[in-house]
């Protein structure tokens, strides 16, 4: 392993990030963290290399292990803990949902900031996640883990259709299916058995959901949990496409949303992270907002995806990764807000299956008032609309825009379209 240049010691406190995941979804991450901490990334899984590429500016340095394995992470930590030129590790911090257990386990072993392993863990199994807050009385729908098609269909009698049937350990809506009927549940089923996810290690006996539907608007909200307080950050509205999946077609976060000072709201989270024993770090939990009030769909424990953070920071001038660093390393974070605009991010599809021959963003079509257009597909990638595939899986780009009103952000995503051709390869 590498050790950190002596002459780099300048001060910054010395920060660990675990795990860092494509350029177009956390860039905004390393570049407001590089500015104030030294950046050494562990990465790679296991029996597999790793080397950064685009992470490399950012970084002081980085150490190639297992990032699934606790036991590798903690020597690798203690080992630059000791050296002189780190000046100690001030902080771990991961935003990878399948290491964030993990990387919770180093932080401990450091005694550093961090909410216990036993919590992350409540965070991570969407059923345990539901016991505990069942056993609290916060408000969430009625869930029930299975074993077999046979008990889900007696689950979902019980329950009254529609209901919903989700993988037990997964996120971003991986394999999360309405049910509308017996015929609809069978699909359902087998489809939440069959998503998986490259170095996602749990498996579970009882390993599907079968969930009570929730009718409302679903937004998300992005806490910061320190010094006995849980501060909502960035409240994003969440559209939804392709039923009957719920694929996450985009977010908008606007700067003045009245639901940041709810004082119900902020009720429901603040008991939300005493049922799961979250006291520290941050959150993404997800909500629907019913008629009976707000009810919980998950709490996360990291920052959420889909570059929600990054339309936070544009709407509200709080930087959340700042935040969350600062909270790892037991720093008081700034929380100082600025102009308060709305910020969105828009996900674009092809229009049906196909493999990429090409495809391009044509910048000169792009409306000014768009700040990001991503490619996020490539040549000779096979996309299938969900509920065959999800999100990263299917997405051809992004776009993301900060407007006065939710109104002005929609009318500039919708006409990037315009400017995104795909062109598919032959088949046959």
């Amino acid at each position: 392993m590498a050790e950190p240049d002596a002459g780099t010691t300048d001060g910054r406190p010395f920060l660990i990030l675990v795990s860092s995941f494509a350029r177009s979804s956390r860039e905004y991450f390393l570049v407001s963290l590089a500015a104030r901490y030294r950046v050494w990334l562990f990465l790679g899984g296991p029996g597999r290399a790793a080397e950064p590429s685009w992470e490399l500016p950012y970084l002081v340095g980085h150490s190639c292990l297992d990032t699934l394995d606790p036991a590798a992470m903690i020597a690798e930590a203690k080992r630059l803990d000791s050296l002189p030129s780190t000046g100690g590790v001030a902080g771990v911090i991961c935003y990878d949902e399948s290491r964030i257990v993990a990387t919770a386990a180093v932080a401990e072993s450091l005694g550093l900031p961090t909410s216990p392993v036993a919590a992350i863990e409540r965070c991570r199994d969407k059923h345990l996640t539901r016991q505990a807050l069942d056993a609290a009385g916060v408000p969430q729908a009625a869930s029930v883990a299975v074993r077999s098609l046979d008990e889900a269909v007696a689950v979902a009698a019980q329950l009254g259709y529609p209901v919903v049937l989700k993988p037990r350990h997964l996120a971003a809506s991986f394999g999360v299916t309405r049910a509308d009927s017996p015929a609809d549940l069978t699909l359902a089923y087998h489809r939440a058995r069959a998503v998986t996810l490259p170095e996602t290690p749990e498996q579970y006996e009882a390993d599907v959901l079968i969930e009570e539907y929730l009718d409302g608007p679903e937004i998300s909200v992005d806490c910061a949990c320190f010094d006995g307080r849980v501060v909502p950050l960035a409240v994003a509205h969440k559209e939804s496409g392709y039923p009957p999946s719920f694929e996450e077609i985009g977010h908008v976060v606007d700067g003045t949303d009245p639901l940041l000072s709810d004082e119900h709201l902020h009720d429901v989270l603040v008991r939300a992270h005493l049922a799961v024993g979250f006291a520290t770090g941050i959150t993404h939990v997800e909500l629907r907002r019913t008629a009976a009030g707000f009810k919980v769909i998950e709490i996360n424990a990291r920052l959420g995806g889909d570059l929600i953070p990054y339309l936070g920071q544009l709407a509200t001038g709080v930087d959340l990764s700042l935040v969350a660093a600062a909270i790892a390393c037991g720093s008081a974070p700034d929380l100082t807000a600025g102009a308060s605009r709305v910020a969105a991010v828009r996900f674009y599809y092809p229009e049906h299956d196909l493999v990429v021959a090409a495809v391009r963003i044509a910048a000169e079509l792009l409306p000014p008032e768009v700040l990001r257009a991503d490619l996020l597909a490539a040549p000779g990638q096979h996309l299938k609309l969900p509920p065959r595939r999800t999100s990263w899986e299917c997405r051809v780009a992004q776009a993301v825009t900060v407007a006065d009103s939710e109104a002005e952000c929609r009318s500039v995503l919708d006409s990037v379209a315009r400017a995104i051709t795909v062109e598919a390869a032959p088949t046959g």
